[in-house]
């Protein structure tokens, strides 16, 4: 488990979900499953403070999931060590009435992580394909100058909104954030019985909705919905991950270890050195502390 083959999870070419398993077995047990998760996001924390200091790249996370698929409970356990002026979690909901005044990539562009900084997107850009290709009809809601019924949202409108996506996030590449985009893959067993905890465990009660009985019903919608998403929009500089996530210990340390393993090849991002004016005056400075009197 020291070192992950990428290829088991990164989307190199077109994909069908109903064949991608939902789990999978690191080989060990939980307790080591976390551990590896602690000792690998301690390092994450590590290499966060030198991307801060070293101030030429963003690192942008995008986290993908059917309802329940554990992307809350992710970001909390993978990014725990985390100092916090270097992170900033950005958790997008249905789009105000001010988003919709703007092109439906905007409130996702004032949200990007500044260089030298990660920003984690739960749930991202992609929802503008995914929930609108199931419920077409939200997109009118976004006033746009060409779409004025049902009739005019055709295959068309989007293939220019994923051509969108993807010039968006090539532009991103190309002026210094690192991107990944992760879809936390679960069964549709495994999410009925996440489902039924949140209605037997009094403390998870608030987290259900009526609505994700609803949701539930157009699965196999939002499955294609998410393959066609992927298939589109998997490049080289923004790769896709599909992580098995019937499991969630699996799933973060998978998510945690194919960032750190990513990212350590960055070999160029490291902290800045002093200049050599003050190397050479090191030792004075100590000793102006050393006899400073309180």
């Amino acid at each position: 488990m020291d070192k992950l083959d990428f290829k088991h999870f990164r989307v190199d070419s077109k994909i069908q979900l109903n064949n991608i398993p939902t789990s999978y077995s690191l080989e060990t047990n939980g307790e080591k499953i976390k551990d590896v998760l602690k000792g690998t996001r301690k390092k994450l924390g590590k290499w966060q403070d030198k991307l801060y200091a070293h101030g030429k790249y963003a690192v942008l996370i995008c986290i993908q999931g059917m309802d329940t698929s554990g992307k809350d409970s992710l970001i909390r356990e993978v990014f725990k060590d985390f100092n916090s002026r270097g992170v900033v979690v950005h958790s997008f909901k249905v789009p105000t009435s001010l988003e919709l005044k703007h092109d439906f990539l905007w409130r996702h562009y004032i949200a990007l992580p500044a260089r030298g900084k990660f920003g984690i997107f739960n749930r991202t850009h992609y929802e503008n394909v995914l929930v609108t290709k199931v419920h077409p009809e939200y997109i009118l809601g976004e006033n746009l100058p060409n779409v004025n019924s049902l009739e005019d949202i055709n295959t068309e409108f989007w293939k220019q909104r994923m051509e969108e996506i993807r010039n968006f996030e090539k532009h991103l590449t190309e002026n210094g954030t690192i991107i990944f985009k992760f879809f936390l893959h679960i069964s549709k067993e495994e999410q009925r019985q996440r489902l039924l905890r949140r209605l037997n465990k009094p403390e998870k009660n608030w987290k259900f909705s009526p609505g994700d009985l609803k949701e539930r019903a157009l699965w196999d919608k939002y499955q294609i919905a998410y393959e066609t998403a992927i298939n589109s929009s998997s490049t080289p500089n923004a790769p896709w991950f599909v992580i098995p996530s019937d499991d969630k210990d699996t799933a973060r340390c998978l998510v945690a270890k194919i960032l750190l393993d990513t990212l350590i090849e960055y070999k160029n991002v490291k902290e800045p050195e002093l200049p050599q004016e003050i190397k050479n005056n090191l030792e004075e400075y100590r000793e102006i502390l050393k006899k400073e009197t309180l």
